[in-house]
């Protein structure tokens, strides 16, 4: 089916939304996605079915980070 990712056409075999997350390679528990303009929770992707045309907005969170004292003059 043809899904728009991000914005972008992607064609995928994935019937649900956790089958979606699965097959990108995402890790779920950092990710957050938007399905047609409406927040999925988590706990529904298993059971949230896709269609052909959907609209989807997948966030993916990355740790880390640095601290770094600024030493610029004042």
């Amino acid at each position: 089916m043809n899904l728009i990712i991000n914005g972008e056409s992607r064609v995928s075999e994935a019937e649900t939304l956790g089958a979606l997350v699965e097959q990108l390679g995402m890790k779920p528990d950092r990710v957050a996605v938007e399905l047609n303009r409406e927040i999925v929770r988590r706990e529904a992707w298993p059971q949230t079915r896709l269609k052909d045309g959907d609209q989807l907005e997948i966030v993916h969170f990355v740790g880390g980070g640095s601290f770094f004292e600024d030493s610029t003059p004042n």
